[in-house]
């Protein structure tokens, strides 16, 4: 089994797996989601694999902060299964209704967003 190749998600977003020697994974990630921080950017990711596991991060810079991406996952039936965590820094928050936001810090509880993707090999 190869983990090398063209990875999309139902969202239509790419990872893009270069390198897999000696366990470690290198390659690019792509969102199409336009309300992702890393929207129009392909991020590098590193990670490791072994047998069916897989584990990967990004680390991205956009208007609306700081941030890092963790993939985790299994494949099964061909499928790239991952549970993913991003970590912001920074949040844009308004004073009020109507009023220009403005990046500031988040409390940790704020900071974390998780759910999960499904990847299949496009190549």
């Amino acid at each position: 089994m190869t983990w090398v190749g063209k990875w999309k998600n139902q969202y239509g977003s790419i990872v893009e797996i270069t390198s897999e020697a000696d366990g470690r994974i290198a390659g690019t990630f792509r969102t199409a989601l336009p309300d992702s921080g890393f929207y129009n950017q392909t991020v590098a990711i590193v990670g490791v694999h072994r047998g069916n596991c897989i584990g990967f991060s990004s680390v991205g810079a956009s208007a609306s902060g700081d941030r890092v991406v963790s993939y985790t996952g299994l494949l099964r039936d061909g499928k790239m299964e991952t549970a993913w965590f991003v970590v912001a820094d920074k949040a844009l928050v308004a004073p009020g209704e109507g009023e220009p936001a403005a990046l500031q810090p988040v409390n940790w509880w704020r900071a974390v967003t998780t759910s999960t993707d499904t990847f299949e090999r496009v190549t």
